[in-house]
């Protein structure tokens, strides 16, 4: 399968999911510690693929949704961005809310 459709296919497959360096449990980057931390907070499942662990994905997700960094967070097959956006959309109170969204609609 081609890297962009493994890609897509998780995007797609999954309601909330971070690509970042490492894992939630142990992050390998203060932006992914930072955005996987909030995203966390929000009480909501959410999926992550370590990028350190997929050279292909690593070398391609930039491309996918013309987004350059790591971390990338997808919400409802939605690029939403990278650390910072995430960090202003929990202060904001509206991650929880976007995230619950995408939850119930994949639950339905």
């Amino acid at each position: 399968m081609d890297v962009l459709d493994r890609i897509k296919e998780q995007v797609e497959g999954n309601s909330v999911v971070i690509y970042m360096k490492g894992s939630p449990q142990l992050p390998a980057c203060g932006f992914s510690s930072r955005a996987s931390q909030a995203l966390g907070a929000c009480g909501v499942e959410f999926a992550y693929v370590n990028v350190l662990e997929d050279p292909e994905i690593f070398e391609n997700l930039p491309r996918y949704a013309d987004w350059p960094t790591f971390p990338q967070i997808y919400i409802n097959n939605e690029l939403v961005g990278g650390c910072d956006i995430t960090l202003e959309l929990y202060q904001s109170g509206e991650l929880k809310k976007m995230m619950e969204d995408a939850s119930a609609k994949t639950e339905s």
